[in-house]
């Protein structure tokens, strides 16, 4: 999965007063576009050295690290009119062949939105600062202290005997399909997430609910959390029209287009795939 980076290392370890050195990566966010080096077909994260306008009244944020490299969110927009240096939307993760900077881009995209949303108190409306020994935001006239959002998620790999469930989101490319997902409501158990969902999306109850593994998606800025179920086969699917156009079972060797393994719904399709779900 797209986080899985070894021989890499990301530390998300939050370094206050952390001063931003000459090698350090620097990440530029122009809406949902991410500043890169250019080199054709192969991107690069920039470094601090490439922008002799970044000085230290720039305002920037610590990030986290890769292999001890610090990261920063650059928040002035940076000199990117010359050669080698182009803005890619964040969707080019998807298809980078350096796993560690596509990591990279897409967390600190999650940390900039979260960054950007909190820039004033909720409760009060006064301007937030950050705290100097975590990663959170507090409000010098309330006190109210706002840490990072993370949105805990279900996701689920219905199968039934050599079967799997698919289905086609309204915002799906093609005939892309994946797997029944959605967001844990208040007062839920991630177990009764997963029955919700499925009986909201396609009409089916499931059984034997098992958790199989967990994956960051900070696009979402979602914590997804994979499952498998079983259903009966011989139960008509009905679709809620709105966020699901089809549904169907679908046999080892005629799969339809759907994620790749970067994806906790792409690893389990994968799977089933090999007769291993």
């Amino acid at each position: 999965m797209i986080q899985e980076i070894f021989p890499h290392r990301f530390d998300n370890h939050y370094m206050a007063g952390r001063d931003i050195a000459e090698n350090d990566f620097v990440l530029y966010f122009n809406g949902n576009s991410l500043l890169l080096k250019d080199y054709g077909n192969v991107f690069e994260m920039p470094r601090k050295k490439d922008f002799s306008e970044i000085t230290d009244k720039t305002e920037k944020t610590f990030l986290f690290t890769l292999d001890d490299t610090a990261c920063f969110l650059i928040w002035d927009k940076p000199e990117a009119n010359k050669p080698g240096f182009s803005y890619q939307d964040i969707s080019f993760f998807r298809t980078m062949t350096q796993q560690e900077t596509a990591w990279i881009s897409i967390a600190g995209f999650h940390l900039m939105n979260w960054y950007s949303q909190n820039r004033f108190c909720g409760k009060c409306g006064a301007k937030t600062r950050h705290k100097s020994d975590e990663r959170a935001l507090v409000c010098p006239v309330c006190t109210t202290i706002v840490y990072p959002k993370i949105s805990p998620a279900i996701i689920v790999a219905i199968t039934c005997n050599d079967k799997i469930l698919l289905a086609r989101n309204s915002g799906f490319p093609g005939t892309w399909h994946s797997l029944i997902a959605g967001f844990v409501d208040v007062g839920e158990t991630l177990e009764e997430t997963v029955i919700r969902e499925v009986k909201e999306e396609i009409g089916l109850d499931v059984k034997n609910i098992r958790y199989y593994k967990s994956q960051p998606w900070p696009l979402s800025g979602s914590m997804m959390i994979g499952f498998t179920a079983e259903a009966d086969d011989t139960r008509p699917i009905v679709t809620d029209g709105k966020e699901i156009t089809e549904a169907a079972w679908f046999s080892r060797g005629n799969l339809p287009e759907h994620p790749l393994n970067i994806s906790i719904a792409g690893e389990m399709i994968e799977k089933f795939e090999k007769g291993e779900l």
